[in-house]
């Protein structure tokens, strides 16, 4: 029997007006997430990645498509079963350090008043669990303006996952951060995936996030263009040997979208010759056809 993903989200379309001008943010996205994985969603700005999140998140709604996340249809949605969703299912990282925390709290008041707001129970088993997972227990008493960028990016992974979500999401969560600090970061997240389970989609423009990920999703132009699955495997001498192979996104109809460096190495644009083999579709650059030689010609 096949688990249903934790995010599914099919042809998903958001398009905005302003002035009487239309934008498409997304268009078509597809897009599948299965329970416990930990993957990177990575473009450049406005690629659609943020109103993705946005969609996940419950905070925005898409014109077209469907969406699900942890059996939840996004588009069929009452006022109070949006706010129960955001409490419940889904935690989410903000790239504003000091946008995930309440200022005048402590770290482990702002886990509390999490809890508090979704009325969850037995609140300090829970907030030590959280201290001790994030590494976060010696600074529990201090508030955010004592904090550096990286303890307060922990303490709001904390505050997220404080209510046991089913799902995760972190919008540029190293955004601020230098890049000792966010690889101290990613390994939290990392850790709180591999501990606790939870369902895990980081947002981001950085394409080294991707090394701290199993899978990462490449979006370009509203689109999911292409992905890359990571492995380990240990060899003969029992060295690890680790493994990454790069996926084009196939949709529906058919289309897909080469990646751009491929594109370039093989000055492939416009339009490209296709070749069906036995076992592969064969991909060639629209070079014009090569005129045999005329002997009468090539004499004068």
């Amino acid at each position: 029997m096949t688990t249903e993903p934790d995010i599914l989200c099919t042809d998903l379309v958001r398009i905005f007006t302003a002035k009487g001008v239309e934008v498409q943010a997304l268009q078509g996205l597809t897009l599948r997430v299965d329970p416990g994985d930990l993957v990177a969603v990575v473009g450049a700005s406005g690629s659609g990645k943020s109103t993705l999140l946005s969609i996940l998140s419950g905070l925005d709604t898409p014109t077209a498509g469907s969406a699900r996340v942890a059996g939840t249809d996004l588009l069929a949605m009452t006022g109070r079963e949006r706010v129960d969703y955001q409490r419940h299912t889904v935690g989410f990282v903000w790239q504003q350090t000091a946008r995930n925390l309440l200022p005048y709290l402590t770290a482990v008041e702002n886990i509390y008043a999490a809890m508090i707001v979704a009325r969850t129970r037995s609140r300090d088993a829970r907030a030590a669990e959280l201290l001790d997972l994030l590494g976060i227990a010696d600074i529990a008493d201090r508030r955010p303006g004592q904090l550096s960028g990286g303890q307060q990016q922990r303490v709001a992974i904390a505050v997220a996952i404080a209510n046991s979500p089913r799902v995760l999401l972190a919008d540029e969560p190293t955004g601020e951060l230098d890049e000792a600090t966010s690889a101290d970061v990613l390994g939290a997240i990392e850790h709180v995936n591999r501990e606790l389970g939870v369902t895990t989609l980081i947002v981001t423009h950085d394409p080294s996030v991707s090394r701290h990920v199993r899978r990462t999703v490449q979006i370009r132009d509203g689109r999911t263009s292409t992905e890359v699955l990571r492995r380990v495997s240990v060899d003969e001498s029992g060295r690890e040997q680790h493994h990454a192979e790069e996926f084009a996104v196939l949709d529906r109809v058919g289309r897909l979208q080469l990646p751009q460096d491929f594109m370039a190495s093989l000055s492939l644009r416009d339009r490209v010759r296709l070749s069906l083999e036995d076992d592969h579709i064969g991909v060639y650059p629209d070079a014009p056809p090569v005129r045999p030689s005329d002997p009468e010609e090539d004499e004068r």
